[in-house]
């Protein structure tokens, strides 16, 4: 029996974003505002909220409070962290991560942006595109985010200038652009009154867009598997005792496999084909992505964890990594580091052999990394890796050609890697 991979409905389904924009642009507001009016909180969340706004002496409920959970964000009246939820409407499942707006938190940005199919960027009309606007438009670029929504946010207290919406757009693309980004939609809100966000707005009759959650209910959000090139990260191998039976099991990180396929096994580079396919306990002909499978190979191969099965244009095998990384840590990154790097299912030790030189996103300009990389940096490295391994182009895809540089000392994740050329070499 042969079976069609279906081209999914890019619609439908899961959608990550994360919201972004400069101190006090109004991202804890548009979140609450948008769990709130589209019926996705819990009567005894919005009680909680409604008591501690009026602890804080506000005379209305304060949505903001509904994403900023930490005591020390209630307290500050700041977002430090990034804050998940998850909620429902009947066209769409979505996965939101509200992540800071302050300098010093641009790693939770780069965190909470990294598996999302779309940017919502906040600008708020009276001051425009900002510095930390940018910041964020540049991270979203780096980290190959697909889509952005640019939301215009507090246009009541420009009295709906469609002229201060227009420019601020205008401005915000050609930036976007310059950075790799080219999907930008722009819409006009009010996150205090909830104006346009879930539902359309009378006060911006010249706009005649979507309102922010149905732009996020229609932006397609799934690539076709079958345009792109089968990767599977090895998460064991299935071998029962007295038996002959010899699977691969591990999910599809990109791509289509078929029973009959030339795959090869990397790093190896052993070449072989693809003799079965076991999916939730029954044999199929035929996985994609992001399903998790077992895979039956026509040749006896030594096969583990960590290897990567890819077909088409296998990923560069190597031992000498190009990459842009971000500083997670606190402890910062310097030459001569030995550091573990973890790539899908495989980590290996390595060193870092040169930083080249970080970049100054708020300038955008490259500048001289002589000490290394502090926390919030992103900068361009170069690792040598004890083992090889096999990496896919961060720009070609996301899934195989990222990784995490490691601390071997105490397992802390130091930073986040992007292999391949300067993200940023046609822009600055």
């Amino acid at each position: 029996m042969t079976t069609t991979v279906l081209a999914p409905d890019d619609t439908t389904g899961l959608l990550r974003f994360a919201t972004a924009g400069s101190v006090d642009d109004g991202k804890s507001t548009l979140v609450g505002r948008l769990l709130h009016d589209s019926k996705s909180i819990l009567s005894d969340q919005l009680e909680a909220v409604e008591r501690a706004s009026l602890l804080r002496g506000h005379a209305a409920t304060d949505l903001a409070l509904l994403t900023d959970g930490l005591r020390a964000e209630r307290e500050q009246g700041i977002t430090i962290d990034v804050a998940y939820r998850y909620f429902a409407t009947p066209r769409r499942r979505f996965v939101l991560a509200d992540t800071p707006g302050h300098v010093q938190y641009t790693r939770n940005m780069v965190t909470g942006a990294s598996t999302a199919n779309l940017a919502a960027v906040l600008v708020d009309a009276r001051h425009g595109v900002v510095e930390q606007s940018r910041r964020h438009a540049a991270v979203a670029g780096l980290l190959r985010v697909p889509h952005v929504l640019l939301a215009v946010n507090k246009m009541d207290l420009v009295g709906w200038s469609e002229d201060v919406f227009r420019t601020i757009a205008a401005r915000f693309r050609s930036y976007a652009a310059s950075v790799g980004i080219a999907d930008v939609t722009a819409v006009p809100i009010s996150a205090l009154h909830g104006d346009n966000v879930v539902f359309r707005s009378t006060s911006s009759d010249w706009y005649d867009g979507p309102s922010l959650l149905e732009h996020l209910e229609r932006v397609p959000v799934r690539a076709d598997p079958t345009r792109e090139q089968f990767r599977l990260a090895v998460q064991c191998a299935i071998r029962p005792a007295g038996g002959d039976y010899r699977g691969y099991a591990g999910q599809v990180l990109s791509g289509v496999v078929r029973v009959g396929d030339t795959v090869s096994v990397l790093p190896a580079g052993r070449v072989t084909t693809v003799a079965g396919l076991d999916l939730l306990g029954r044999g199929t002909d035929v996985a994609w992505a992001p399903q998790s499978v077992t895979v039956r190979l026509a040749d006896d191969l030594d096969v583990s964890r960590g290897d990567l099965l890819a077909s088409g244009e296998p990923p560069v095998t190597t031992d000498h990594v190009e990459a842009t990384a971000s500083q997670l840590s606190e402890k910062p990154l310097a030459v001569g580091d030995r550091v573990l790097l973890k790539h899908t299912t495989r980590t290996v030790r390595a060193r870092v052999a040169e930083i080249s030189h970080r970049y100054d996103i708020a300038a955008g300009r490259r500048v001289e990394a002589a000490s290394g990389l502090g926390v919030n940096d992103i900068g361009r490295v170069v690792l040598r890796t004890a083992e090889p391994i096999a990496l896919d182009p961060y720009r070609v895809n996301r899934r195989t050609g990222a990784f995490l540089l490691i601390d071997p000392a105490d397992g802390a994740t130091l930073a986040a890697g992007m292999a391949g050329d300067d993200p940023f070499d046609r822009a600055w």
